[in-house]
């Protein structure tokens, strides 16, 4: 018996697949499901270096914090951009869902297609330090497409569009392996950053990322919805320096996220057109599974489906696919091949 399952009998050891985004982390604990879904934000103290708090908690202090805590997002696109803060923040969740006594974890962290070798070092470098026994990577594509029940092992293609916070991941997935990839980095949090840009030109109206993000949420869409909504929006005015409010709708968001959605369309039709026959055939017949937060964006799928022709479906649990699939990869390792083997990806541009 192998030291892993002798660890599984005893009940000692915590098996984990991580969704380390660049606006949310999700953990899925094996036997448990998903056991922690936070926005991926740290508060440590400037004087000391220890964590304050992680998460939700500390996502209500960015931008309201005296000079002694810093409040950051450790991760950029999807990759590690402050080693520091992102083991500080993975030990602190850690040990939130494992507890202190358990043995070390074993982790599997998703990671874009496109990241480098120094890059996935990072993360799993930041994995290690925060205390896990052993930290394996793995595309996301491919932990999406398990998390929401594709046929990975089949000799069938499947497309899956994972819309992340920093990153969008496009990938072909068959026999276990990405037959084709793309990965654009833009996500949810370039649609915030554009409604920010968009108040600011159209309403010179200066508002924070996180109000941004609650319009995003409550009126924005990728297709005209059959029902208008409006949102009233509050900020500091350009002009005055006064605060201010105005009303917008959901037709103005719309048409200023599609700055976003049209490149994630042409880029998902550029890779169908790079896909082998057979397996186009099959995305035919099976369709587009979206994944990731930005999936929940109203009237994507439609959108998409009306510039490719091509049916699709939003994954039963978008915002949990990653992780859920990257936890259940421990199960499936003996059959898959390595993460990398299999994949060609197009050149940006």
């Amino acid at each position: 018996m192998s030291a892993l399952s002798l660890a599984r009998g005893l009940g000692l050891n915590c098996e984990l697949g991580v969704d380390l985004g660049t606006s949310n982390v999700a953990i899925y604990v094996r036997g448990r499901g998903i056991a922690l879904r936070e926005p991926c934000v740290v508060a440590v103290s400037k004087d000391t270096g220890a964590v304050l708090a992680a998460g939700e908690e500390a996502r209500q202090m960015l931008g309201r914090t005296p000079a002694s805590v810093i409040a950051s997002r450790p991760l950029r696109d999807g990759v590690v951009a402050d080693f520091t803060i992102a083991h500080k923040m993975l030990k602190h969740l850690f040990r939130r869902v494992c507890g202190r006594r358990l043995m070390k974890p074993v982790a599997v962290l998703a990671v874009p297609s496109d990241a480098t070798s120094v890059e996935r070092r990072a993360v799993l470098e930041a994995a290690t330090a925060a205390g896990a026994k052993r930290a394996l990577p793995l595309e996301g594509s491919v932990a999406a497409a398990i998390g929401a029940g594709l046929p990975v092992m089949g000799a069938t293609g499947s497309l899956v569009v994972t819309i992340g916070g920093g990153v969008t991941d496009i990938a072909v997935v068959s026999l276990g392996g990405i037959v084709v990839s793309d990965c654009v980095r833009v996500g949810g949090e370039k649609m915030d950053e554009i409604l920010v840009r968009h108040l600011k030109r159209e309403h010179n109206l200066m508002i924070g990322e996180r109000t941004a993000e609650e319009i995003k949420i409550a009126i924005g869409s990728a297709w005209p919805l059959e029902e208008q909504r409006e949102m009233a929006a509050r900020g500091r005015d350009l002009v005055t320096g006064l605060p201010k409010t105005v009303v917008i709708n959901s037709t103005e968001v719309c048409e200023a996220l599609s700055e976003v959605v049209v490149l994630i369309v042409e880029r998902i039709k550029a890779l169908l057109e790079n896909t082998p026959p057979e397996l186009a055939a099959d995305i035919i017949d099976h369709g587009i599974t979206l994944a990731g937060g930005g999936a929940l964006l109203r009237g994507l799928d439609q959108r998409i489906a009306h510039h490719t022709q091509v049916p699709v479906r939003v994954a039963d649990d978008p915002t949990s696919c990653v992780a859920i699939g990257a936890g259940h990869y421990l199960d499936l390792m003996k059959n898959l091949p390595p993460p990398r083997a299999t994949a060609w990806r197009m050149e940006a541009g």
